[in-house]
């Protein structure tokens, strides 16, 4: 069985590369603990500058694994104990003091875009969609998503995306300042490179200072999130929309 995680080192940058194409990098319990260990290395390693989040096969990753949300759905009471594993894994990307790049290609949906958002900084391929389709299953983004989007594109924005579920391409994503960049590894190269120029300790403290002005109440909003999240998972809506997900056997997700 290959590894869930592949990391790869280019000299002070550390590639690390979800792996479960076979289901589009989906999120199940295994892959967000491995994907948690490989984070916490990287952070750990003092030879590592710079940390690219990436996947492997034809999309960055559709997002949560529709069994383990039937599984959420089923026992409800199981929720915050995987919610606590996914922000143990996706925070380490804001927590850590070193800059982190998520390289975004095909889609980036739901969790795997909650991860993304705890990225510094995002770059998308032309062609690659991005979104949290959650509120179609009647839920709600519950791994910072609802905390982190109005910080990186405005309460607006971030409330027409959310509300609507609405998925959207590289150049909106762009122009709303949800990515930084729009390309491919050349151009995440290229990010990388500029980071590489600056001093380290500088960079990491800068980045400290920056999410601390930005999101001074983080764990208060992560804590509504969650409570948001148990109310929905006792309603008949998340019920039938998960349900209609498994049975479609794909991610949520009615783009192209």
């Amino acid at each position: 069985m290959s590894e869930l995680v592949l990391t790869e080192d280019r000299d002070a940058v550390r590639h690390v590369i979800l792996n479960r194409p076979e289901k589009r990098n989906a999120f199940n319990e295994e892959l967000i603990l491995a994907l948690g260990a490989a984070l916490r290395t990287a952070a750990d390693d003092p030879a590592v500058r710079v940390v690219v989040l990436r996947g492997n096969g034809p999309v960055f990753s559709a997002g949560m694994d529709v069994g383990a949300l039937a599984g959420a759905a089923s026992a409800p009471e199981r929720l915050r104990a995987f919610r606590r594993d996914c922000l143990d894994a996706w925070n380490l990307c804001e927590e850590m003091l070193k800059p982190t790049v998520c390289v975004i290609h095909g889609a980036c949906l739901g969790g795997a875009l909650e991860l993304a958002l705890a990225c510094d900084l995002r770059v998308m391929a032309e062609d690659a969609v991005v979104g949290l389709p959650e509120t179609r299953l009647g839920l709600v983004p519950d791994v910072g998503g609802a905390s982190r989007l109005p910080q990186v594109v405005g309460v607006g924005r971030a409330k027409e995306l959310i509300l609507t579920s609405r998925v959207i391409g590289a150049v909106d994503a762009e122009r709303y300042g949800l990515v930084n960049r729009i390309g491919g590894m050349d151009v995440a190269s290229a990010l990388v490179d500029e980071l590489l120029g600056c001093a380290p300790l500088a960079v990491g403290l800068a980045k400290r200072l920056i999410d601390a002005s930005a999101r001074p109440a983080l764990s208060t909003t992560l804590e509504l999130e969650v409570s948001a999240q148990e109310q929905c998972m006792r309603s008949q809506d998340v019920r039938e929309g998960v349900a209609a997900a498994a049975e479609r056997r794909a991610p949520v997700w009615t783009g192209r």
